[in-house]
């Protein structure tokens, strides 16, 4: 591995669910890693809760260049994990201009901050298994040379993402290392993501919040799951040890489809629901399955999923129990 001990790491989304574990892991490392957080100034902070006073907060937009720059030259950061987007896929249907103005003018802005700031760091740009769309099943386990058939406009913005992240690599040798991360879950995780969603019900029921009724979209899509923590372990070999200008899947070794994941979820509950069908939680276009490869990235690296789903499972579940039990008020959020 290069040497890679105290070392400026910049992460933007930090205040979200990735971008906080991963401040928490390099943290933990304790290699004496200076840890920066881009966020906007709205950002809650609650998923920092365990890095008070330990990540520098920086307030910046990714669609302000000038601000960029100001920060970039100010810090001089040896890795980026560039981890903010709009990342739900059903929101970009009915926000598509929004979705595509910030996370490829958004990068956009990001890499060329880095050029006009005129640094040099290692920068993980992170993609999306969507961009990959609806395959058949002669592309499964899916490579990276799998065609790119985005099917939602959040896909086509990682596309953009994506490719713009290479373009920087072949028009200025930045080093740019993309990944296209497949499912990915655990504690704070947002409530509008299925896992999460479920969890989420199943403890307001049980703390009588609201009725014991689990309301859920597409049961019968396929997805292979991996722990958020594994997912920031991956992060760090990526840009310690990865190509610059390449790209790399990263995901979990366990697959099923929502249902069974569901019911996975269902045996960690203290009370018996019911499934309720809600047709407004269901996609305009889908993605149905999502089975990765990942021999590249773990041939290099050595990587792979430690933590179990079951442990994953139970550990969303007791998260949304700690939440609702410190703000019952958010019971009110989940999408409908």
């Amino acid at each position: 591995m290069k040497n890679a001990s105290g070392k400026k790491v910049l992460i933007t989304g930090v205040t979200g669910f990735v971008g906080s574990h991963l401040a928490e892991y390099v943290l933990n490392l304790n290699e004496g890693h200076s840890v920066y957080g881009l966020c906007r100034w709205r950002s809650p902070r609650d998923n920092l809760l365990n890095c008070i006073g330990k990540v520098k907060l920086v307030e910046a937009d990714l669609m302000d260049l000038g601000c960029l720059i100001r920060h970039f030259k100010a810090i001089q950061p040896d890795f980026i994990f560039h981890l903010a987007a709009q990342s739900y896929v059903l929101s970009s249907f009915n926000s598509p201009v929004h979705t595509i103005s910030t996370n490829i003018i958004g990068t956009t802005n990001l890499l060329e901050a880095v050029r006009i700031a005129e640094i040099d760091p290692v920068i993980h740009i992170c993609s999306s298994s969507e961009v990959y769309g609806q395959v058949t099943k002669e592309d499964v386990p899916i490579k990276e040379t799998c065609p790119l058939r985005p099917a939602s406009p959040y896909a086509v913005s990682k596309v953009g993402e994506d490719m713009v992240a290479l373009q920087y690599w072949l028009a200025y040798k930045m080093k740019t290392i993309r990944t296209r991360m497949f499912t990915h879950t655990g504690p704070r995780r947002g409530d509008v993501f299925a896992l999460s969603a479920f969890a989420k019900q199943i403890a307001a029921a049980e703390l009588r919040l609201q009725p014991p009724v689990v309301k859920v979209g597409n049961l019968d899509s396929v997805r292979t799951f991996c722990d958020v923590r594994d997912a920031v372990r991956a992060y760090w070999l990526l840009v310690n040890k990865c190509d610059y200008g390449d790209v790399y899947n990263i995901g979990g070794n366990r697959t099923m489809t929502i249902r069974e994941a569901l019911t996975l979820l269902l045996s960690c509950s203290k009370i018996d629901v019911e499934i309720a069908v809600d047709p407004e939680l269901f996609r305009p276009a889908d993605v149905t399955l999502q089975i990765p490869c990942t021999d590249k990235f773990s041939a290099l690296t050595g990587w792979k999923p430690e933590i179990p789903l079951e442990k994953t499972a139970e550990d969303i579940l007791i998260y949304w129990r700690e939440e609702l039990e410190r703000n019952p008020w958010k019971v009110c959020s989940v999408v409908k």
